[in-house]
């Protein structure tokens, strides 16, 4: 009764069978190893174009800004910039900080978002002006100007996206 003896190697937690051998009794000729057909080659699909955060200029800001009703005034409080350094960017097309492009990028998804759910930036925009409750505390467009309120906004859009009005 022939019987097999398997090697197996451990490559990053997952166990792969190698070969199979038969054993060879004296005498015998040595029996060639079970060949196993080629494993596939994965392709993986590329993540999303991101943008690199250092290179917003202000034409790309611009771009998103004009389709929303924010003023310049929030924008600023916003991204946690003054209205002057905005202005300077209008004038020369400077480009953002990093840090300043990452919560821009941030309050796009936040927009786009509220788009989805509403229908259009304005009545979004009137939403947040509202000041609507959520189970956490109240909401208001200041709850834009910090990680955690646009998380919060995110949260109470996808309630009223799902029929959750709590």
């Amino acid at each position: 009764m022939p019987f097999f003896m398997t090697f197996v190697v451990y490559c990053n937690d997952k166990c792969r069978i190698m070969k199979k051998l038969k054993p060879t009794m004296p005498g015998e000729k040595a029996a060639a190893p079970v060949k196993r057909p080629a494993e596939t080659v994965h392709s993986y699909n590329t993540a999303k174009n991101v943008p690199q955060l250092k290179d917003l200029s202000y034409a790309i800001f611009n771009k998103t800004a004009v389709k929303v009703p924010f003023t310049q005034a929030e924008w600023a409080s916003i991204l946690h910039i003054s209205e002057r350094t905005l202005q300077r960017y209008a004038k020369n097309n400077g480009t953002f900080a990093p840090i300043h492009a990452e919560r821009f990028y941030h309050i796009c998804r936040v927009i786009n978002r509220g788009k989805k759910v509403f229908g259009k930036t304005s009545l979004f925009y009137e939403w947040l002006h509202s000041k609507p409750p959520m189970l956490e505390g109240d909401l208001s467009f200041d709850s834009l100007s910090t990680f955690d309120g646009m998380q919060k906004v995110l949260t109470q859009l996808g309630r009223i996206e799902h029929g959750i009005l709590a």
